[in-house]
């Protein structure tokens, strides 16, 4: 196997913690809405929380593409 094609095997691969990471924002996203449908009152205190979840959701599938870019172009 050629070392070119190893690296894009392997930025593939990494890749795929791009979908688990839209999962996850969706996750997070579909509880918040259903959790102020169900007490509006709440919504500071939610959302702020939700804010937090959806950014650590998205710094790991950051991540994943930072690693995926360091296999393919180093």
């Amino acid at each position: 196997m050629d070392v070119v094609a190893a690296k894009q095997i392997g930025a593939g691969l990494a890749a795929i913690a791009l979908a688990g990471a839209g999962v996850g924002i969706g996750s997070v996203f579909a509880s918040l809405v259903a959790t102020i449908g169900r007490n509006p009152a709440s919504r500071p205190h939610v959302f702020t929380l939700g804010m937090l979840g959806f950014a650590l959701t998205e710094a790991t599938g950051l991540f994943a593409l930072l690693i995926a870019f360091l296999i393919l172009f180093a």
